[in-house]
């Protein structure tokens, strides 16, 4: 996440400036907890721990996620970035402020693939084995930390925060991406489209399938032969046009792709005309080498009348 050096941050600032809090953050970025066991694990009251949980979420670096458990709903604690970079001030520069939504790899609303194809959760495969389309409709697919297919689509919706009075100035989009090969192979090109909204911003051809050396965050279970991580790509629309990778890739910008609609959808595609049709493996948290799921950071200024 990048944060401007301001007042208007200091519930950041303030979150991070106690121990506990910061031993929070490191058992989190380990993976997602209930709050019964950070409590357990830190050594502290569950009423403490609510009180410093709620410190960090307001600052946005943790989210809250109601799950089941023996008999009655508990809460889990996850983190909402794996970095952070602080931005100072510059002359002349008016500052942007941000909304920052993240989605699920296990949150698609359609999907249309083709084997191989699979989803996993931290601790098993969903469904009894790979190669099946018909677990992407499984309900424990909502769980799901890694998905994979050789050829087809998974789309995604996101809740859209910006106010009528926020001018969108740059949209920008990140997760952790590779092709889908049979076990793994680093030279398995593929091209991976990416559609906002029902405009089609361009493609992106992933080099390989990366494995042979366990991913950061990939769970001991996952056998090494198979892929372990990808490549974080970044995506950018904003008004000189729509950037991957630093990459002009079309000239669609902030203001062509309907970025005010109060939800957005996202299509991620590896087409059947496409000239490497090498798959699509989508790496959330709990896998790869980077903590996070699809992130989605709007920047914005205020409008001109404030």
């Amino acid at each position: 996440m990048e944060t401007l050096v301001s007042e208007s941050n200091l519930p950041l600032f303030e979150a991070l400036a106690s121990g506990v809090r910061i031993r929070i953050i490191e058992l989190l970025a380990q993976e997602p907890m209930v709050m019964k066991d950070l409590a357990s694990a830190i050594g502290l009251s569950n009423s403490i721990i609510t009180m410093h949980i709620k410190k960090l979420e307001k600052a946005e670096l943790v989210r809250i996620e109601m799950i089941p458990g023996k008999g009655a709903a508990q809460k889990l604690c996850r983190l909402t970035a794996d970095r952070m970079e602080l931005v100072f001030p510059r002359p002349g520069i008016v500052p942007r402020r941000f909304h920052l939504s993240s989605v699920a790899i296990g949150h698609f609303v359609d999907f249309d693939v083709k084997p191989t194809c699979g989803l996993a959760t931290k601790t098993k495969v969903i469904g009894s084995g790979f190669d099946d389309p018909r677990y992407f409709l499984e309900p424990e697919r909502v769980d799901a930390k890694i998905l994979w297919f050789s050829q087809g689509h998974v789309t995604y919706k996101i809740p859209n925060y910006l106010l009528p009075s926020e001018n969108p100035e740059e949209l920008e989009m990140t997760m952790e991406i590779a092709s889908e090969a049979p076990s793994f192979n680093e030279h398995w090109p593929s091209d991976i489209d990416f559609t906002f909204n029902g405009v089609n911003l361009g493609k992106w051809t992933s080099p390989g399938d990366f494995g042979g050396t366990r991913g950061k965050f990939t769970p001991d279970w996952w056998d090494l032969s198979l892929n372990q991580y990808g490549i974080l790509v970044h995506i950018r629309i904003n008004a000189d046009g729509t950037f991957i990778e630093g990459t002009r890739v079309s000239g669609y910008t902030i203001h062509d792709v309907g970025i005010r609609k109060p939800q957005w959808e996202l299509k991620l595609s590896v087409r059947e005309d496409a000239e490497h049709i090498g798959g699509l493996t989508l790496y959330g948290t709990g896998f790869g080498n980077y903590h996070q799921d699809l992130q989605f950071k709007l920047s914005y200024t205020g409008s001109k009348s404030e």
